[in-house]
């Protein structure tokens, strides 16, 4: 990680892994993230609840990996932000002998991580793009830290929406897990509506700002998904996937989105689809 060069942080386009932050409370963004947040989430209210839905689903689907299915290496693509409860502290807290390695395309993200993980051998972070998982693998970092003889987890939490069809999103997905040993996890989430006007309305906005975009349907997940084993409950609205009312909270909303705070409950045709998916 030492030797990664932080290339210019962009400030003047709004970037997902700020805006997600944000949303939980992270004080890491920028005007324009902000100032795009506050024009879009009117029209699309649920974004609060789905951001906050999915973090917490995060330490769900990482202590199961680490406790349940003795998973002891993670690949966090498109990992965001560091925040409360990384993916490296769920893990550690129940494996201490636990892997992870962040991936982010977002040069804050590099810049950010290297202070929380100073001297942290067990956990790095590569600025580099998961719609290039090759390049992924020819990382130094990525043949360092991780085994392809042993079971990995390879994480796609809130992002599929970022993958575009133009991406080949299904090669993306499968390329690390197809390489992986059997009994190495995949775990994906991203933003769905059944309502194609809502869909592409949401594509629309976040497109314009330069902020690549692709909402689904929840068959259109499936079908990017097929071949791997879905982990009971299987695939659905993540609030369902194994609900723990007594994990950790997350830290308080910012004021200025409070007003959205329970838009889910009212409107929930957009909703974080996805869940775990394990290797046959």
């Amino acid at each position: 990680m030492a030797d990664d060069v932080i290339p210019d942080i962009p400030t003047d386009v709004p970037t997902s892994a700020r805006l997600y932050g944000w949303t939980l409370g992270g004080k890491d963004n920028f005007e324009v993230d902000r100032k795009f947040g506050l024009a879009s989430i009117p029209h699309f209210p649920e974004i609060v609840d789905i951001a906050r839905q999915n973090r917490l689903f995060l330490y769900r689907v990482v202590r199961y990996l680490a406790r349940e299915a003795g998973i002891r290496q993670f690949v966090d693509m498109g990992c965001g932000l560091p925040t409360d409860q990384n993916v490296h502290q769920v893990a550690q807290k129940f494996a201490p002998d636990a892997r992870v390695l962040y991936v982010d395309i977002d040069p804050i993200v590099l810049a950010h991580a290297r202070a929380l993980l100073a001297g942290d051998g067990s956990t790095v972070v590569i600025t580099a793009d998961m719609r290039d998982p090759q390049a992924v693998l020819d990382h130094p970092d990525t043949k360092r830290l991780i085994d392809f003889d042993e079971p990995l987890a390879v994480l796609y939490l809130s992002v599929g929406h970022h993958l575009l069809d133009a991406d080949d999103p299904r090669r993306v997905l499968h390329h690390v897990i197809d390489r992986a040993v059997p009994g190495s996890h995949l775990a994906f989430t991203q933003i769905v509506s059944s309502d194609p006007e809502r869909r592409a309305q949401m594509d629309a906005v976040a497109n314009a700002a330069g902020m690549p975009w692709k909402t689904r349907s929840t068959a259109e997940v499936d079908a990017l998904l097929e071949g791997l084993e879905p982990v009971e409950p299987g695939l659905g609205d993540i609030n369902d996937w194994r609900p723990d009312p007594d994990q950790p909270p997350l830290a308080p909303v910012p004021e200025e989105l409070k007003q959205y705070v329970g838009a889910s409950k009212l409107r929930n045709d957009l909703h974080e689809y996805g869940g775990l998916l394990r290797k046959p």
